[in-house]
């Protein structure tokens, strides 16, 4: 047996997103990284060894202008131009390159860790060494250093260093959540196995295999639906074990859920009620993808009752936005349905102080181990939104590590520098403006070739009606500074009485009607026209409101089949009657009229998407688009930024965060297809220039970009002047810069 000892600033247990995310956030922050992973690919539930869709703070479009950046948003985005397929190898290779880039992360596939050396009173332990197997080379490796986060799910290394954990659900009463039982028990969410299958084009047979269930003996064909369409994760109901130890009777469930899975396909293929002659099974899980066990205790533990007042902790690292998303404990054998949701209004905070253990010093928590209670981890759990805490969490630890500090002293010592560390990555946070005092760019006069400032979308040829005889219409707008008039196309079969609503979001976190302005009643003639409302609102600070069109039979309003503005959006009710007294994000939907633009206009003219956006305040939507926009791009006219500063300055490098419609969903598997492997909305060609004595000089040429965040070194140019250049977009009408960083 070979012995090895690996010492690193930062060790990471655990290869999936949540552990990914935080390897690379620690080597990128100036860290040496230990990454290991259990399982020979990395990825966790989304490898290609479990197949789980990526679901973040979008909620499958659920919520507005929400998708994760930093890291998370790096994954995207690549994975949506190598692989818009969704192939689930291509996934894999799309997380390990990500990984392989940073030069400061050694990474350690298949290695089991097993031992973990911590010492100290209970209410005070440190970590001082992991100890694990690796398969194959026959290794003892053991990990030391100064921090270790735990991102292994499971949450085995914490727990073998005697830090504070709870498991299973509450009794409502100890965090006043109304979504927790009566009584504690000791029930979680189940795990899950998936399949895929294959048309082959001739009959194939199937014979089950012994372990098959007859599901008909079961609930499962009066409760849940069967589909020959279905792949994989569509199947996310196939879940068990929730009444069980998921860790202590992992084999057990396994088996029940293989056996449940042949036993769907014998029904689908022996049963004659599906048409499935020439289907196969091209692959079934053998892993299974576990929602819950153990969840840490941090300095402060995450509720539902956070997570519904979308509270704006002091300490906040990133944003989640999925529903608490509760599961009977009964699974797939449940006679009620699969999933329980409950909304926020929109997007809510985590706190750095649900990372770190409370009793643990050096021990920092990423994924679903986090501090959450059994109500709030229904949220949080879900895998773009682990990344975004293993993004702090690898931060943090760097932070703590280069200090000689435990995280506790970075979240009420350093949670500022932290703040700032993880807004210059342009990670997933929301609310908090860049104030960088290394910035120059803050200092500097910033100026625009052009700028958008009226708010107007006038009817194409190809314009067409939605009609509103069963949902409400919403027009979502920056208002900067003021509101005073909105013009909008409807068309009315007969004469028509329309309800006119303005409703402000009532926060940056949200898009979609929350608190009542003001309202007109106006009478519509037959035909296509342009109604009219004046409201003269005037906010005390920018922020997004929403104008409402109520429902009315016959009554149709304009849309372009093209997108809007940044920050413009479509919107149509869900429900029957809305609700909106407690609004929830997902009684409002952007599918229906994304990338198309409604025909309206509105005076006056807006400071929205000035020039001055680009430097300091909010790097994503947030009360408003928070970035530069020109105007409609014109055939050989060049858009620019330029940057001007009194006196000359020392540029040492451009951070460029350009703008990647964050509204836009995406996702890394099969769940459903962007038609374009790069975001429209994103520069495609662009130069940076440096005033001289000469004049401009080009110092920077790049073609073909598709990634939000750009890093260029300049190497210590003197210069009083700099410029960006857009030559040209992936297909948007309008070039879009959200951030111009100048580092000395």
């Amino acid at each position: 047996m070979q012995q090895q000892t690996v010492t690193s600033d930062v060790t990471v247990i655990g290869g999936g997103l949540a552990g990914v995310a935080a390897a690379i956030a620690a080597a990128r922050a100036g860290a040496t990284v230990a990454l290991i992973n259990n399982r020979p690919v990395l990825g966790g539930n989304s490898s290609s060894e479990i197949r789980v869709w990526v679901c973040g703070a979008t909620a499958h479009g659920a919520q507005k202008y929400a998708r994760e950046t930093g890291i998370m948003g790096e994954l995207f985005l690549e994975n949506q131009y190598r692989n818009p397929e969704g192939n689930p190898y291509f996934w894999d290779q799309v997380v390990l390159d990500a990984v392989r880039a940073e030069p400061g992360i050694r990474l350690f596939l298949n290695t089991d860790v097993t031992e973990v050396d911590a010492d100290g009173p209970d209410d005070d332990r440190r970590i001082t060494a992991v100890t694990g197997w690796q398969q194959g080379s026959e290794r003892r490796l053991t990990f030391t250093g100064a921090a270790f986060i735990d991102a292994s799910g499971d949450g085995l290394v914490g727990e073998l260093a005697g830090a504070w954990y709870a498991s299973g659900r509450e009794a409502a009463s100890v965090y006043g959540e109304e979504w927790a039982p009566e009584v504690p028990d000791d029930n979680m969410l189940g795990s899950t196995l998936f399949f895929y299958t294959k048309d082959v084009g001739e009959p194939v047979r199937y014979v089950p295999p012994s372990i098959t269930k007859d599901i008909a003996e079961t609930s499962i064909l009066v409760h849940r639906r069967i589909d020959t369409r279905a792949n994989g994760c569509d199947y996310w109901w196939i879940e068990w074990g929730g009444e069980l130890d998921a860790v202590n009777d992992n084999e057990r469930i396994r088996d029940e859920l293989w056996a449940v899975v042949y036993g769907i396909w014998d029904h689908i293929k022996n049963s004659g009620l599906f048409d499935a002659e020439t289907l196969t099974l091209e692959w079934v899980g053998s892993v299974p993808g576990k929602r819950e066990y153990r969840r840490f205790v941090g300095d402060h533990v995450l509720t539902q009752r956070d997570i519904m007042a979308q509270e704006r902790f002091d300490d906040r690292i990133g944003f989640g936005g999925w529903s608490i998303d509760l599961h009977p404990p009964g699974g797939m054998y449940s006679t009620d349905h699969g999933s329980k949701h409950l909304f926020t209004s929109g997007v809510y905070h985590v706190p750095f102080r649900s990372l770190y253990s409370r009793n643990t010093r050096n021990l920092l928590m990423a994924g679903r181990d986090i501090s959450a209670s059994h109500v709030a981890f229904g949220t949080t759990r879900v895998m773009a939104t682990c990344a975004v805490t293993g993004e702090a969490a690898g931060a943090g630890a760097a932070l703590a590590a280069r200090n000689g500090i435990t995280p506790r002293q970075v979240a009420t010592e350093r949670m500022g520098e932290l703040q700032q560390l993880l807004l210059r990555s342009d990670a997933s946070m929301l609310g908090v403006p860049w104030t960088s005092p290394d910035d120059l760019a803050l200092t500097a006069d910033i100026t625009a070739s052009s700028t958008l400032t009226e708010l107007r979308v006038d009817a194409s040829p190809a314009a067409t009606s939605y009609p509103l005889d069963e949902h409400d219409f919403g027009l979502h707008l920056p208002v900067d500074p003021r509101l005073d008039r909105v013009g909008l196309l409807v068309q009315a079969e007969g004469p028509t009485e329309v309800v006119v609503e303005l409703w402000s979001t009532d926060g940056g976190e949200n898009h979609i009607p929350v608190r009542f302005v003001d309202r007109r009643t106006l009478q519509v003639e037959p035909g296509r026209t342009r109604i009219e409302a004046d409201f003269g609102y005037a906010p005390t600070a920018p922020e997004d409101v929403v104008v409402v069109v109520r429902r009315a039979r016959g009554l149709s309003v304009i849309v372009n089949p093209e997108p809007a503005p940044s920050g413009v959006l479509g919107l149509l009710s869900r429900t029957p009657a809305t609700d909106l007294h407690r609004p929830q994000s997902n009684a409002w939907s952007a599918a229906e009229l994304r990338r198309h633009a409604p025909v309206f206009d509105a005076t006056p003219a807006t400071h929205a998407y000035g020039a001055g956006q680009v430097a300091g305040g909010y790097a994503r939507p947030f009360g408003g688009p928070n970035l530069w926009s020109s105007d409609r791009i014109e055939p050989q006219r060049e858009e620019r930024l330029e940057l001007r500063w009194d006196a000359p300055v020392v540029a040492g490098s451009v951070e460029l965060v350009f703008n990647d419609e964050v509204d836009e969903d995406l996702v890394n598997l099969h769940h459903h297809r962007t038609p374009f492997p790069v975001i429209p909305e994103l520069v495609r060609d662009y130069r940076i220039e440096a005033a001289t004595g000469d004049g401009w000089m080009t110092i920077v040429e790049v073609e073909g970009n598709r990634r939000r965040r750009r890093v260029h070194p300049l190497g210590g140019m003197t210069t009083d002047a700099l410029r960006v250049v857009v030559e040209a977009t992936n297909g948007s009408a309008w070039a879009s810069v959200v951030a111009v960083r100048v580092f000395g």
